[in-house]
């Protein structure tokens, strides 16, 4: 009798021991998870940045860089334009306009530059280029200029639904090609080098907006630039006038 009562008490002690250590682990667990939650919506977070307009020297391109990220292949070779065209239409979706409204897509720019084919702009490493409305991924050029993307969009919403737009260069953590976005979503982020970033208008047949209707020269301020630079400060970008008043 007196052995099975050891017995007894010695089984009771190991159990409340077993049920202490996993408690134990339990709440070490869940601190860790919590932890991880604070670091990704505090610390993570990118910051809201304030733009100012800088005035580089006329026909002035950004320092080429090589690529850590990589913002893409500086040995890879641009895909012909025929594959491009077939590429954009095979994705593209015949929309209406409709009354929904745009988001400024470029939210966290740092400095903004100059009007060319597009919209010239830095951003802080990693912040996203946000999609303006619903969108549709069209393609991905590998290598549109200094061996960094482009990538094309479809606008699906609003009074520019079924226009085309691209973002290019200093970008990474692209979207892939048939990926439709809600409005917010990052089509792309910022990388940490290259040549900043160019945003604007593009046609269906993979060229901008800017080649296909006045033609395109190194620094030249094109009517489709500035078009673009105004639609973005409709939007409360705050990019001002190129070249600035």
């Amino acid at each position: 009798m007196f052995h099975r009562f050891m017995i007894l008490a010695l089984v009771t002690v190991l159990g409340a021991s077993a049920t202490v250590a996993v408690t134990a682990c339990g709440s070490a667990s869940s601190t860790a998870t919590q932890s991880g939650t604070g670091a990704t919506s505090g610390a993570g977070a990118v910051p809201k940045a304030h733009p100012q307009v800088i005035d580089p020297t006329a026909g002035q391109q950004a320092a080429v860089v090589t690529p850590s990220d990589p913002v893409g292949d500086v040995n890879a070779h641009a895909p012909p334009l025929s594959q491009v065209r077939q590429e954009l239409r095979e994705e593209f979706i015949a929309v209406r306009t409709n009354s929904a409204s745009y988001i400024d897509p470029l939210q966290f720019v740092s400095r903004w530059e100059r009007t060319d084919q597009g919209v010239d702009a830095q951003l802080p490493v990693g912040a996203p280029i946000l999609a303006p409305c619903r969108v549709k991924i069209l393609g991905i050029e590998p290598n549109w200029y200094a061996g960094q993307p482009l990538v094309y969009f479809e606008l699906l919403d609003g009074s520019d639904a079924g226009k085309v737009q691209y973002v290019a260069e200093e970008i990474t953590d692209i979207a892939p090609a048939g990926t439709i976005l809600q409005q917010g979503q990052a089509i792309a982020r910022y990388a940490p080098s290259g040549t900043a970033i160019e945003y604007g208008w593009s046609t269906l047949n993979g060229i901008t907006l800017a080649k296909a209707t006045t033609g395109y020269e190194e620094g030249q301020i094109t009517p489709a630039g500035t078009a673009m630079r105004n639609w973005l400060n409709s939007l409360g970008a705050g990019a001002g006038p190129w070249p600035p008043a």
